[in-house]
């Protein structure tokens, strides 16, 4: 399963926080962790994800693989900018938002227009499509259980 993790690329250290303990439930759940692969959220996540040494892929906006954070295994240039927000999303199984600003809310858009899962974490709550967790392993765990209670493709 790939789970892709969605938040503003400057974040608050406790933000900071709650999205490397994301990262780390991913890995722990043995799931890829997808994301724009900078700063901020991403790299909290990312670098949680290694520490408990799953893979980490970045999709990043410009052209040079060395823009992404120390954390990513897989860099995937695009040279779409903010459009790449769209690869983001179609490369993720289910979504986690941790807080996030505009460009958070454009995945969240695109995820629900392509009916993907997304729960938040201190994020938009635009809709009840949104489901919101308590906890970075409460968002994992609803994040595995909506793709496979939804998903074709999901291993059941």
């Amino acid at each position: 399963m790939q789970i892709g993790v969605i938040g503003a690329g400057c974040c608050s250290p406790s933000v900071g926080r709650i999205a490397e303990e994301v990262g780390r439930e991913i890995a722990k759940a043995t799931a890829t962790l997808i994301c724009g692969g900078l700063e901020g959220v991403m790299n909290a996540a990312a670098r949680g994800a290694k520490l408990e040494g799953g893979l980490t892929v970045g999709i990043l906006p410009g052209v040079n693989p060395g823009d992404a954070n120390p954390y990513i295994d897989v860099s995937i240039v695009t040279g779409l900018g903010h459009a790449r927000n769209v690869l983001v999303v179609h490369s993720s199984d289910a979504l986690i938002a941790v807080t996030g600003g505009y460009g958070t809310l454009s995945e969240i858009a695109i995820a629900l227009k392509l009916k993907k899962p997304v729960v938040g974490l201190n994020t938009w709550d635009v809709t009840e499509e949104i489901v919101q967790a308590k906890n970075p392993r409460e968002a994992v765990s609803l994040a595995i259980s909506l793709f496979s209670s939804t998903s074709p493709l999901s291993p059941s």
